[in-house]
């Protein structure tokens, strides 16, 4: 095959010009081997569970390796990748070649420095990161929420407290069955910290309003994924793609074919994390390397499949580790002693070749109807809003959500012996939520609920809708919008959170200087407010003094090391604002608000953006060579907190800092032949180019670039 043309504009961003869909693959491939060889190698290695092999030999690295092993995401990729069809087989391979030609001259001096030998990329490869991408930046919060009952039924917190944490998703709970299983790990495996090679992708805004309200008469969309973006080089990669007649403008991900996020000629998507439960845990009694099932003629022991893994260690001996597997997924430990233990299955675990085969399909489409049917089919969970040039706006959501039994919701473990509570294979795309042209005129997706508009109930544990409230507040106006208006909310920090809980908090407020701050405060999250700081400090209090009691030591674990309190702030909150709750522990809300304000205002008064800055760490090398070699970068102030729409929510997870940021943000009129972006970081994963932050300032300064074809 005839090599693509590349150029690249002033930003550094490629121009990919082929004759066919499979030049820009193979062009794309190129391009991201050469600008983010080692982001998409160390993924790799990480998803292979080969991090002792290749990386370094250390006790941390081998649980990082069991944890990917367990999951065996590497597994059977090769065959997943065989289903593919040969139209999209061909643009995959093509890709691959792409990849193989520029890392068969070169790749990063910095994984050549460790040994690491090249392998070629397959196929197969594409797959795994696909798989990678869906667990690990959406999936992984859906886990530990679910672990977090357990630990709690298992801690003898009362169904009270429980029904109101969980309200109406905890059929089926059976808390004396819960309290025999045996835990192997806590919420979050403390011994796996996530590699910041695999940036978390929870939360994130998108919108789309109809040409009635844009000022050019035709739709726009924005999108602006929140992840963890205290991280070079940034998870998103931009490109322009461009055949006879087509172009295709927006951001890739390194190691999969396609744009995940952008728009073409005639069609423009943007996608968030919709909070789908495609992941349940059931409880098997387990003896002898058995599991039981109940039949018809009596309890049945049914061997678990072993699969046995080899991880080779530099400088050590190998580790053999067995993993115990039945229809229910993988055993959370040895099944020989006569014991309860849980058994997890995620939905999209065996997949990935549906996905990647409905992106490449996205380029032809020419309707947000068309988009509504390829997007719809992919396997991760996402919520899409589309936009087309006819003038159509759409919500889709995607994702492989379970058909369980009727009553089940999936958040509760239930008995893995009684067959009943296996999933039936899959819901239809159709069943879940969507919209097509809604009389409103906008369609707003903030990780809310959003299960009124679909036939299937995906979503048990969302995020706040503070967000999506205060986006739809600015898109319910007479005025017409455009580009400016657009890039203005991307940047909007008032909380609507701050604005419900102020309404409580002021009246107990005392007369101090603190207290008269909060008073005044306009509930926005800028840098120099003091408010928004006092704000968090009782919101904290809030937390502790709520559920610190009922938690015990797990709560400081929790609030510190974990994004529980970060990803489902609305359960808590819901709590919190009630008149009267369980959790209140006989008191009044009065009494326990008083409480928490007389610590949260007990410390100095500072602003807001003394608090919020973080450093952008080197995904291999961050925090691990003096600061002035330049991996790192920082520190920077990031605006904004949980609830608002610029959101800033800085926390710790895993022993190191990490963040929920606009990590790229992207705004697109039909009008015109453009999208405008900006990101935290730059298009190369080179620390000594100049385009390793090139991006940084107009990320923090709400200034947008502009791609063309």
């Amino acid at each position: 095959m005839t090599p693509p043309q590349i150029t690249w504009d002033d930003h550094a961003i490629p121009h990919i010009h082929g004759t066919d869909p499979t030049e820009l693959m193979w062009g794309l491939g190129y391009c991201h081997a050469s600008d983010r060889g080692m982001q998409m190698l160390l993924m790799r290695i990480l998803g292979q569970g080969r991090g002792s092999e290749s990386l370094e030999s250390s006790d941390g690295m081998l649980q990082t390796d069991l944890f990917f092993r367990r999951m065996n995401w590497n597994g059977a990729c090769a065959d997943e990748a065989a289903k593919l069809t040969a139209s999209a087989r061909g643009l995959v391979e093509a890709y691959c070649e792409g990849v193989n030609a520029r890392f068969g001259a070169k790749t990063p001096w910095e994984l050549r420095l460790i040994g690491y030998r090249h392998e070629p990329w397959k196929p197969g490869d594409c797959v795994l990161i696909a798989r990678m991408v869906g667990y690990l930046t959406l999936v992984q919060s859906q886990a530990e929420i679910e672990r977090l009952l357990v630990e709690m039924v298992q801690a003898r917190v009362e169904r009270a407290r429980l029904d109101e944490l969980f309200p109406g998703i905890l059929e089926g709970l059976d808390e004396e069955l819960l309290r025999k299983v045996r835990l192997r790990e806590t919420v979050v495996p403390a011994s796996v910290k996530w590699n910041p090679a695999l940036a978390r992708m929870m939360a994130s805004n998108n919108w789309v309003i109809s040409g009635k309200r844009s000022a050019s008469g035709k739709p726009m969309l924005a999108n602006d994924p929140h992840l963890e973006a205290n991280r070079l080089p940034n998870v998103w990669y931009e490109a322009v793609l461009i055949s006879p007649n087509r172009y295709g403008l927006g951001a890739t991900m390194p190691g999969l074919p396609g744009l995940l996020i952008g728009r073409t000629n005639d069609v423009a998507w943007g996608s968030t994390y919709p909070f789908m439960d495609a992941l349940d845990s059931w409880v098997e009694h387990c003896k002898d390397g058995k599991f039981r099932r109940e039949t018809v003629k009596g309890d049945q022991w049914i061997p678990f499949r072993q699969r046995r893994e080899t991880i080779l260690r530099k400088k050590k001996p190998p580790y053999i580790a067995t993993f115990y597997e039945n229809e229910h997924g993988t055993a959370d430990g040895d099944p020989h002693s006569d014991e309860y233990i849980l058994a997890t299955r995620w939905s999209g675990a065996n997949a990935g070749a549906t996905s990647i085969e409905n992106m490449s399909k996205i380029w032809d489409a020419t309707t947000a109807q068309q988009a509504m049917s390829y997007l719809g089919r992919i396997e991760m969970a996402c919520s899409w809003v589309i936009a087309d040039r006819l003038g159509n706006i759409a919500y889709q959501m995607s994702g492989l959500m379970p058909r369980r039994r009727e009553g089940a919701r999936g958040f509760v473990p239930l008995p893995g012996w009684k067959t009943e509570n296996d999933w039936d294979g899959y819901v239809d795309y159709h069943e879940l939520p969507q919209a097509l042209n809604p009389e409103a005129g906008f369609f707003v997706t903030a990780n809310n609920d959003l299960n009124s508009f679909g036939s299937a109930k995906p979503i048990n544990m969302p995020m706040g809708d503070y967000r999506a409230r205060r986006i739809e507040q600015m898109l319910s106006t007479d005025r017409k919008l455009g580009v400016k208006e657009f890039s203005a909310m991307h940047y909007d920090v008032y909380s609507l959170q701050a604005e419900q809980f102020m309404k409580v908090l002021a009246p107990l407020l005392p007369d101090s200087r603190p207290g008269r701050i909060l008073i005044a405060w306009d509930f926005s999250y800028a840098p120099e407010s003091e408010g928004a700081y006092l704000f968090e400090q009782v919101y904290r209090a809030l937390l502790r003094e709520v559920f610190g009691g009922a938690l015990g030591g797990a709560f400081e674990f929790l609030a510190t090391e974990t994004g529980t309190f970060v990803d489902f702030y609305h359960a808590f909150d819901r709590v919190i604002l009630s008149e009267r709750s369980a959790w209140f522990g006989g008191r009044t809300r009065e009494q326990v608000w008083r409480a928490a304000i007389d610590r949260g205002l007990e410390g100095q008064v500072r602003c807001w953006g003394e608090v919020q800055k973080i450093m952008l760490s080197n995904i291999l090398l961050g925090g691990k060579l003096p600061r002035f070699l330049g991996f790192d970068r920082g520190p920077v102030t990031i605006r904004g907190g949980r609830a608002t729409v610029h959101q800033g929510q800085l926390y710790r997870s895993g022993n190191r800092a990490t963040s929920f940021i606009p990590s790229f943000r992207m705004i697109t009129d039909l009008a015109e032949d453009v999208v405008h972006t900006n990101m935290s970081g730059g298009p190369s994963d080179r620390r000594f180019s100049k385009w390793y932050c090139s991006d940084i300032h107009n990320w923090l300064n709400c200034i947008y670039k502009s791609l063309r074809p």
